[in-house]
């Protein structure tokens, strides 16, 4: 088995990155805001200064389940935030809102083949984002949330109350920063 092609990690203390973090790092795809979408997912990592967006459209399948039809991400952040927000997409997109809200951390690193262990958070985020991109389509659908999904918005509500408690002057000056963007 030929042994992959790794790059350094200089922040990572001598840790590397796959090939294919680095391809989605340099060329990351569905980067970009969209126009009225269907759910936004916002997440962040105050500590290490990763800001997460990602957007869905949801449409339906030939069996008329319903789809992340389109999606796109918005990330600040280091080459394994920009990388996995880029994966995801790739993973997320087509599948039902079922199956998209199950793809978690340990499946996004596989898909990449493997993150440095300091950076393994990235994976977290970028899981977190779409599933609460899910979670917000649902909720502005009136809909039930399914359980494991509600149960992932609470730890991810929670996590964030507590940071944005701590950073609030971060926070606030992050939220003016994207809505100058936005406007």
């Amino acid at each position: 088995m030929k042994k992959p092609n790794r790059k350094l990690c200089p922040a990572a203390a001598g840790s590397t990155y796959t090939d294919k973090v680095i391809q989605h790092f340099q060329t990351p795809h569905n980067y970009g805001k969209m126009e009225n979408p269907d759910g936004i997912g916002k997440v962040g990592n105050i500590i290490c200064g990763d800001v997460m967006w990602l957007y869905i459209k949801v449409g339906k399948n030939s069996s008329k389940k319903e789809i992340v039809s389109d999606i796109k991400f918005e990330t600040f952040g280091c080459v394994a935030a920009i990388a996995t927000s880029s994966a995801i997409t790739d993973m997320a997109k087509g599948k039902t809102l079922e199956a998209a809200q199950k793809i978690d951390k340990a499946g996004l690193v596989k898909e990449l083949g493997g993150l440095p262990p300091i950076k393994l958070h990235c994976s977290v985020l970028a899981a977190d984002a779409l599933a609460e991109a899910i979670y917000d389509y649902y909720q502005k659908q009136k809909r039930a949330i399914p359980k494991e999904l509600e149960t992932k918005h609470i730890r991810i509500s929670a996590e964030k109350k507590i940071i944005e408690e701590k950073y609030k002057d971060w926070v606030d000056i992050e939220e003016k920063i994207q809505s100058k963007r936005a406007g």
